[in-house]
């Protein structure tokens, strides 16, 4: 029962937690692209998508931590320290992953969706207004000034913000890892490795 328990607990965690590392790190890049091109529709809709990944799969993801108890508890290594520090960081980066990762990408992408509409509003008066010269930016800026980077949900729609969403997605992705190496290390087991 031990192997069958440890085959799903790394099926799961390939399955479950690989996508989200994956799309949660490719989400910040693909924010800056679409917030310097509000009109692209493909940015915007890669961004909806890497969202909706992180979100599904981080649900899956916790068949990880249940699995990974049966199979523990079937090898008797619940008190072990390595395991025990797994489960801790395990929290974290769970904790990490709603608190900071999927929250700030759900900002990001509603200032890349409010500045699409904003575009698309304005676009067409502002076409007509720019070839006068009298005018206002896809912004609403008069023509010339610097458009400003705030949209309406509040959320600034500068690189700054997707900066700090990537220094969270890493923390998570090293969190994961070192529960990776944690797991196939087991320093200090009894069990072998």
């Amino acid at each position: 029962m031990t192997k069958f328990f440890l085959v799903l607990h790394v099926l799961a965690a390939i399955v479950a937690v690989g996508p989200v590392t994956v799309a949660a790190s490719m989400f910040p890049p693909g924010a800056r692209r679409a917030l310097a091109d509000p009109g692209d529709q493909r940015a915007a809709e890669t961004l909806r998508l890497l969202h909706r990944i992180c979100r599904v799969y981080a649900g899956l993801g916790i068949a990880v931590p249940v699995l990974g108890l049966a199979t523990a508890m079937s090898m008797g290594v619940l008190g072990d320290a390595w395991l025990i520090a797994s489960m801790a960081l395990t929290g974290i980066a769970a904790a990490v992953l709603l608190a900071l990762v999927l929250p700030r990408q759900e900002e990001l992408l509603e200032a890349v969706e409010s500045a699409a509409g904003a575009d698309a509003t304005t676009g067409v008066a502002a076409t007509t207004e720019v070839a006068t010269g009298t005018g206002t930016t896809g912004a609403g800026a008069p023509i010339g000034a610097t458009a400003d980077t705030t949209t309406s949900t509040g959320v600034a729609a500068n690189p700054r913000a997707t900066v700090r969403l990537a220094m969270f997605t890493g923390i998570f992705n090293l969190l994961w890892a070192t529960v990776t190496i944690l797991m196939i290390v087991r320093p200090g087991s009894t069990t072998g490795a």
